[in-house]
C-alpha cells in the first residue's frame, strides 16, 4: 500500500506544425491520495484521465510537476521499478499460455520461486473465483472470467498500487454490473490504493470513494460520489454527474426569485444570501428530473410545457418537456397518466435548485459547500 502524490503534474506534446503552440492533455493535476484509498478518474473522452493513468504508471513522462508514490518521486523512474500493476481495458492475456501461466508470468520474469509462485496464483484464484479455470486457455473463457484473470495477473505481483483503464468497457450491460461490484469488494480485500478510469458516470459514482472529475485536461471537482451530486462545483459537473442529466434553465433574477419563460422559482435562504451579494441577474437554474414532481399551475415553484415524450419504465415514467426554449426532463413514479401533447405543470422544492453564473458557469450559494467537503475528504 502507499500515498499516490500529484503536485502540478502536466502533459504537453509538442505541436507538429511549425509556429502552432504545444497541446496541453493535462495541466495543473493535484492530488493526494490516502493509503489504500479507490480514487476513480471520470470525465467525457479526451479530457486527460488516460493520460494521467499513464503518467502515474511511467508510460508516458510527465513534463512538468511531479509524481510520489510512497514518498519517493518516480518521475524518472522506469514503469518496471514504480510497483504498480495494470489492468487495460484489453485484457492482454497470451492465448499460448494458460490461465495459471498468464497469471504467474510477471512472478517468473522476476524468476521467483516456483513454489512461490504457485502459492501466489493459487490465493488469487481462490479471491476471484476461478480456481477451476487455471488449465483453461484464454480462448476457452466467458468475457467476465478474462477479465477475472487479468486482474488475478495484477494482483500476484502484491503492487503497491493498482491502476485500472476502463477494464470493463468490453462487457456486456450486466456483466459490468457484475463485474463493478467484484472489483469494489476485491479492493476492499486487498485494501490497495487504486487509481481507475472511466467514462461512465454511473461506474465512478457507484466505485469511487473519491472522484476527480476532469474536462479539458483539468481537474473540474475533487470530491465524494454523494458531494459531487448535491454540491456541484460549476456546471460542468452538476451535468455530468448524475443520470439522467440535470435540466439547466436560463433566467433572471429579481427579489428572491428566478424566472424565465414557462417557469419561476423562490430561493431558498443560501441562494438568497447568496445573490445578495452578487450583480449577478443572468443565471443558469439546474434542477435533476429526479426532484421535479408534479405540481400547480398557481403555485410558487412551477415549469410548465409541452410534453413531447413519455417513456414509461415500470418503476419510474421518463417526461420530456417543451419549456420556452429549453427541454426539461422529469423522472416521475410509473404508471403517469401522462400522454404526449399535454400540458403539464411541474413543481420542484427550493433548496433541491442549482444556481451557476451565466458567465463563469461557477456555482452559487453551494460552492463553499463543495470546496469544504473537498478540503474535508483530502
Amino acid at each position: 500500500m502507499a500515498i499516490v502524490e500529484l503536485k502540478n503534474v502536466a502533459k504537453r506534446y509538442e505541436s507538429q506544425h511549425k509556429g502552432s503552440s504545444s497541446n496541453n492533455a493535462v495541466d495543473n493535476f493535484n492530488l493526494v491520495t490516502r493509503d489504500g484509498e479507490f480514487v476513480v478518474l471520470v470525465g467525457p473522452s479526451g479530457c486527460g484521465k488516460s493520460t494521467t493513468m499513464r503518467m502515474i504508471a511511467g508510460l508516458e513522462r510527465n513534463t512538468g510537476g511531479e509524481i510520489l508514490i510512497g514518498g519517493k518521486d518516480v518521475s524518472q523512474v522506469p514503469p518496471k521499478e514504480r510497483d504498480i500493476a495494470m489492468v487495460f481495458q484489453s485484457y492482454a492475456l497470451y492465448p499460448h499460455m494458460s490461465v495459471a501461466e498468464n497469471m504467474g508470468f510477471s512472478l517468473r520474469l522476476k524468476k521467483r520461486p516456483a513454489e512461490e509462485i504457485k502459492q501466489k496464483i493459487d490465493e488469487a484464484a481462490q479471491t476471484l473465483g476461478i480456481e477451476h479455470l487455471l488449465d483453461r486457455k484464454p480462448r476457452e473463457l466467458s468475457g467476465g472470467q478474462r477479465q477475472r484473470v487479468a486482474l488475478g495477473r495484477a494482483i500476484v505481483r502484491n503492487p503497491q498500487v493498482f491502476l485500472m483503464d476502463e477494464p470493463l468497457s468490453n462487457l456486456d450491460a450486466k456483466l459490468r454490473v457484475d463485474m463493478r461490484a467484484e472489483i469494489v469488494k476485491l479492493h476492499k480485500r486487498l485494501n490497495v490504493t487504486t487509481f481507475y478510469v472511466t467514462h461512465d458516470q454511473v461506474e465512478a459514482m457507484t466505485m469511487g470513494e473519491r472522484i476527480v472529475v476532469m474536462k479539458d485536461g483539468e481537474i473540474q471537482q475533487i470530491d465524494t460520489p454523494i458531494n459531487l451530486y448535491d454540491f456541484p462545483a460549476n456546471r460542468f459537473v452538476a451535468g455530468f454527474i448524475g443520470n439522467p442529466s440535470m435540466n439547466f434553465l436560463r433566467a433572471r433574477h429579481a427579489d428572491g426569485a428566478v424566472s424565465g419563460p414557462g417557469f419561476a422559482f423562490t430561493l431558498d435562504a443560501a441562494h438568497t444570501q447568496a445573490m445578495a451579494s452578487r450583480r449577478v441577474v443572468d443565471v443558469w437554474v439546474g434542477v435533476r428530473p429526479e426532484h421535479l414532481r408534479i405540481g400547480d399551475a398557481a403555485g410558487a415553484n412551477r415549469v410548465e410545457g409541452t410534453v413531447d415524450v413519455v417513456e414509461t419504465l415500470g418503476a419510474v415514467t421518463m417526461v420530456q418537456l417543451s419549456v420556452g426554449e429549453h427541454v426539461v426532463t422529469a423522472q416521475l413514479p410509473g404508471h403517469q397518466t401522462v400522454r404526449i401533447g399535454d400540458t403539464l405543470t411541474l413543481t420542484c422544492d427550493s433548496d433541491k435548485l442549482h444556481l451557476f453564473d451565466s458567465e463563469s458557469e461557477l456555482a452559487i450559494g453551494r460552492e463553499s459547500a463543495a470546496a469544504s467537503s473537498a478540503t474535508a475528504e483530502a
